[in-house]
């Protein structure tokens, strides 16, 4: 668990680096939300938008999928490059053209659920 841990700190230190992805942040609301409905609620969330609009081999409007409002998950996905599968292959690694297996989907939400932490802290 604690190589896991220090890979996704690794990983969002470097999408910290990029203009575009450190730009994002929890607006209130999203903060308030976290905390009405608790991070179990929130990674469970994470769970079913990944496992729904990102794992499969050629998600529907790939590309497009992923709001950039609506649901703190919808922000985490932007801040930390999981918002579709180019963003996925370019940042981690993980090709297109297939299903994500339940691993990367794992590493998926730990990456959201880590950055959603941060935003709290903060």
């Amino acid at each position: 668990m604690e190589l896991k841990t220090a890979f996704v700190n690794h990983k969002l230190a470097g999408l910290k680096r990029s203009k575009f992805r450190s730009k994002f942040r929890l607006a209130p609301q999203y903060l308030e939300y976290i905390g009405a409905k608790g991070l179990e609620t929130i990674r469970k969330h994470a769970y079913q938008i990944v496992s729904t609009r990102i794992a499969p081999a050629f998600p529907k409007n790939d590309g497009k999928q992923t709001p950039m409002k609506g649901h703190p998950v919808f922000i985490a996905q932007h801040a930390t490059a999981t918002c579709c599968r180019k963003c996925l292959e370019k940042w981690h690694g993980i090709g297109t053209g297939r299903a994500l297996d339940e691993k990367e989907i794992d590493y998926i939400v730990a990456l959201i659920m880590e950055w959603v932490r941060l935003q709290i802290k903060r």
